[in-house]
Order: C-alpha cells, then sequence, then structure tokens
C-alpha cells in the first residue's frame, strides 16, 4: 500500500469529530416505557457480538432518542490519539495502518460514536475515498475515511432503514461479515477495523427489509405508542421538563444514569464467567426446532443474548426465565413465513415457548 494512502495523525486526511450538538441527549434512564427496546440495546452493550438491533414500530415513539441515551450513559473508550479509526490501544492485531507505525502511541479516552447513515449517502462517504482537497494541494493520494471508520467500536444508526438503498445495503452486508472495511478505488488500497453496533429503526408500513440485511440484526424489537394514559402524561412531563431546562433535568438522573452504568461495566466484566447450561442450550434448540428457524444463527443469538442478560442481572449463569426472556427479540424476525397461518411472530413465539418450556 502506497505510504500516501495512509492517513497521517497530524494530516490533513485525518477526520476530525464532528462538534457536539448544544441540546445534550435525553437520559436513558428517564425514558418511559419501550422496555424491550432499551433491554435489546443494554444486551448489545453488555456484549456486542449479540449483533445490531432493529426497532420497528410507530414513528415518535423514542426510537433515536434511546439509541443516542445509550451511546452517552456509556464509559468513555480508550483509543490511540489521532486515530481516524478509533483503534483500541490494548488490541495490537487490530491496528490500522496509521496507528502501527512511527513512534509509540499515545492513549486518549473518548464517548462512545454514535453516527448516522443518512438514506441517500454515498459509497465515497459510507466507505470513505480520495482527499481531493490533499490531493490537489499536496499532489499525493491520501485516503479520507468514511462513516464507517467513524463507527469502529460505536453505533451505527440507520433511521428508515427498510428505505435504504440496496448497494449501500450490500456494503453493510459485506462489512458487518468481516468486520474491515476495504477500500481499493482510485489508486487507494486501504483496509482498516469497522466493528460496530448496527441499530436500525423504521415503521413498516413503509416497506420490507431486505432478507439479507435483516438477517444480520442480532435483535429485532416492536415499539409501539402507549396506549395508557397515565404513561402518555409521564412521558410529555419528562420531554417538556427536558426542553426547559436540561441541564437541571440531567442532573436530577444523574444518579440514576451512574447506577446503570456501574451495572454496564460489571455486566461487561461478568460475561465471561457467565455459564451457559446443557439444559439451556436444549431449551434454545428445542424452541428454534418448533419455530422452524433457518440456520443456526437463532440459537447462537438466543444464548448470547440471555447469557448478556444474566450477567447484566447479575446472575452467574442462563436460566430458563433468560431465555423466555430474550426469545421474541431474537427470533421474531427469523421466522419463515406461512401463507396458511396469519398469526403475528410474537404471538407463534409465545405459543412455541408454552410448548417447550411449558406454562
Amino acid at each position: 500500500m502506497p505510504d500516501d494512502a495512509i492517513p497521517r495523525r497530524s494530516g490533513a486526511s485525518v477526520v476530525t469529530p464532528r462538534k457536539a450538538t448544544r441540546r445534550p441527549p435525553f437520559p436513558f434512564t428517564a425514558i418511559v416505557g419501550q422496555e424491550e427496546m432499551k433491554r435489546a440495546l443494554l444486551i448489545a452493550a453488555v456484549d456486542p457480538s449479540v449483533g445490531g438491533v432493529l426497532a420497528f414500530g410507530d414513528r415518535g415513539t423514542g426510537k433515536s432518542t434511546t439509541v443516542r441515551a445509550l451511546a452517552a450513559l456509556l464509559p468513555q473508550m480508550s483509543v490511540v490519539q489521532g486515530c481516524p479509526y478509533n483503534c483500541a490501544p490494548d488490541f495490537t492485531a487490530g491496528l490500522c495502518p496509521a496507528c502501527t507505525q512511527g513512534d509509540e502511541a499515545h492513549v486518549t479516552s473518548v464517548p462512545v460514536p454514535v453516527i448516522d447513515l443518512p438514506l441517500g449517502a454515498t459509497e465515497d462517504r459510507v466507505l470513505g475515498a480520495l482527499d481531493i482537497e490533499r490531493a490537489l494541494a499536496e499532489g499525493v493520494k491520501a485516503f479520507e475515511p468514511g462513516l464507517l471508520a467513524r463507527a469502529n467500536r460505536g453505533f451505527l444508526y440507520i433511521d428508515e432503514v427498510n428505505l435504504l438503498e440496496d448497494h449501500l445495503v450490500d456494503v453493510l452486508l459485506d462489512v458487518a461479515a468481516s468486520g474491515e472495511n476495504v477500500v481499493e478505488r482510485e489508486g487507494i488500497s486501504i483496509r482498516h477495523p469497522a466493528r460496530f453496533v448496527l441499530v436500525g429503526s423504521g415503521n413498516p408500513e413503509e416497506g420490507e427489509l431486505r432478507p439479507q440485511l435483516l438477517d444480520r440484526f442480532g435483535l429485532s424489537v416492536e415499539v409501539r405508542t402507549p396506549e395508557d394514559v397515565a404513561t402518555r402524561i409521564e412521558v410529555v412531563k419528562r420531554r417538556d421538563a427536558f426542553e426547559r431546562d436540561p441541564a437541571g433535568f440531567i442532573a436530577s438522573w444523574a444518579k440514576d444514569e451512574a447506577k446503570l452504568r456501574r451495572q454496564i461495566v460489571s455486566a461487561r466484566n461478568r460475561l465471561a464467567r457467565t455459564s451457559v447450561p446443557d439444559a439451556a442450550l436444549d431449551r434454545a434448540a428445542r424452541l428454534c426446532i418448533a419455530l422452524g428457524t433457518d440456520g443456526l444463527r437463532g440459537e447462537l443469538t438466543l444464548i448470547r443474548a440471555a447469557r448478556a442478560l444474566a450477567a447484566f442481572e447479575g446472575e452467574t449463569s442462563v436460566t430458563d426465565q433468560h431465555l423466555r426472556v430474550v426469545a421474541p427479540s431474537a427470533l421474531r424476525h427469523r421466522l419463515r413465513r406461512n401463507p396458511l397461518d396469519e398469526t403475528a411472530s410474537t404471538t407463534r413465539i409465545e405459543r412455541a415457548l408454552a410448548e417447550v418450556f411449558g406454562g
């Protein structure tokens, strides 16, 4: 790879983070309702290998608010200072070319990134491309990292993901499978780490998601508008209080945020010691067979999600209760369509749970 294709820590090709928005994110612990979505995001935060989170449902139900609130809640991550890819300093095998050259890297802490992928984004903006400004000014071929670089070790959020253009879906499928972004164009050849939690939201009435991309989401949640008066009133009260005095509202929830942050950190440390008994594996396999899911990704996701939930709750092993709680999120988007059975996927899963687990 040509030296000029490597982004320099002090060069013009390094993408600087966007300026923080004036208004901080809404506190995660202050969000009313949407328990399934909050649980799915917390599971993904504890164990990113579970896969992404797909939230389908009504508009204006706080889907994007919840994603950004979780990212702000998470503890800051250590990165190589000046690295455009957020490389982890303690994971030397996954460092990018810019971090493996030159002097010893300096370490700093930054917030977990949440990067929006617009529906109309070009491939160059997503993957990265030739830095035209530097090429014209200095006459060298330099790489300008794209959105996938900025999302590494964070969240890549796609609103209206079911309307995403096919060429971008293909890009995401390739990167999600390998964990690397490979760019070979205009005389530039570079690869860099691109591991992120893919979070998508959308309204199912506006179109379906391609099966290939749907299968890449580890968990799928249903987001509905609250129907009881008390919940709707509480949502409006909290949102209005936040809009009127963001700093004061955030301060009033600071203790709850700190407590949940410590719980996430503890769960991450406990995850490797959380066991999955053979009985849990047997239950997961029987449930997937009863539902007729294709492949084994359903079992893998179900077990990983249940283990992350157990670690989050301070348990040492996975139980039937953990499997029952995460089964709808892990399996509802993996069910085969039966033209003779119009029963909702969640209802089919509940029926299968009753058959396999009893009760």
